[in-house]
């Protein structure tokens, strides 16, 4: 409190302002920090004396929270870089953006200040391509397909997102790399960042990400014919949602060398894929 002024006189965040008031502004140094470092591995693609990009596990959680103070990407990261940005807080140093907790790929952090604000500013300004691999249930009826629908919290249930009025601008940009008997794989860029976006508009397309079980549960329940067995198998090797950033580009924040990472869906998804292709014994037959 206290933080920002109106003239002589401390205001709220409430009170209105008029053209040729003087507004200062206090900011505070940053704060120690008290998350605990932890040895935990990680799959570092690049980095450098400004950043570095890791390729994030499915079932990490990027920073703590209630329900998971430690074991998370922020508690390995504070143990392998000594001196990450503070912009982002006590609980989240060095993050530019994130990942879901069971979403695996790609994620950029910012080693310092500097770093932490042109890549954020780059984020907001759509300059750093973002391209995920997905596997959804059913089948799109056409490709490619951009879905821009506003993203906010569901007005039923506080702890998901949907397609609102009045939500915040979301666009995502699909293309089918295969299709299958009730599923197909895709990839998806992001025009936007939003919380959960990508599942959320999957879902609200009706072709939720295959093992979503916030935005698709029990969605293959309601497949008949042929490929009924199909889809109750492809759940069955399902473990997690099938989604994965397996791309990133952005101009480097100090060097404006530009960068381009790849990394491939890790085994659990690859294994999803192959037999979905029928590169695997036991296929299912129709």
């Amino acid at each position: 409190m206290g933080l920002v002024r109106v003239g002589d006189r401390e205001t709220k965040k409430s009170d209105p302002v008029s053209s040729g008031q003087l507004i200062l502004v206090e900011v505070p140094l940053p704060e120690p920090l008290d998350v605990e470092a932890q040895d935990i591995p990680l799959d570092v693609v690049f980095e450098d004396e400004d950043l570095l990009v890791v390729n994030k596990a499915a079932g990490m959680v990027v920073h703590p929270a209630p329900g998971h103070r430690d074991g998370t990407l922020v508690n390995a990261l504070l143990h392998h870089v000594k001196d990450l940005s503070g912009i982002g807080g006590k609980l989240r140093p060095g993050i530019v953006h994130r990942l879901d907790r069971d979403t695996s790929g790609l994620m950029v952090v910012a080693k310092g200040d500097e770093a932490h604000v042109a890549l954020s500013n780059a984020i907001s300004r759509r300059e750093v391509r973002r391209i995920y691999r997905a596997v959804a249930w059913g089948h799109l009826p056409e490709s490619p397909v951009t879905v821009d629908a506003p993203v906010g919290r569901d007005p039923r249930d506080r702890k998901k997102m949907a397609v609102v009025e009045g939500g915040r601008r979301a666009v995502t940009r699909i293309r089918v790399r295969e299709r299958w008997p009730a599923a197909e794989y895709l990839d998806v860029s992001l025009g936007t960042g939003r919380t959960h976006q990508i599942r959320v508009h999957l879902a609200h397309l009706g072709h939720p990400v295959v093992g979503d079980e916030v935005y698709g549960a029990k969605w293959a329940k309601g497949m008949g014919g042929g490929i009924r067995a199909w889809a109750q198998e492809l759940k069955r090797r399902t473990e997690r949602q099938l989604l994965h950033s397996s791309d990133l580009s952005f101009h480097h924040p100090i060097s404006g060398e530009e960068m381009r990472l790849h990394a491939p869906p890790p085994a659990d998804m690859a294994s999803v894929v192959r037999w979905a292709r029928g590169e695997m014994d036991g296929q299912w037959q129709s």
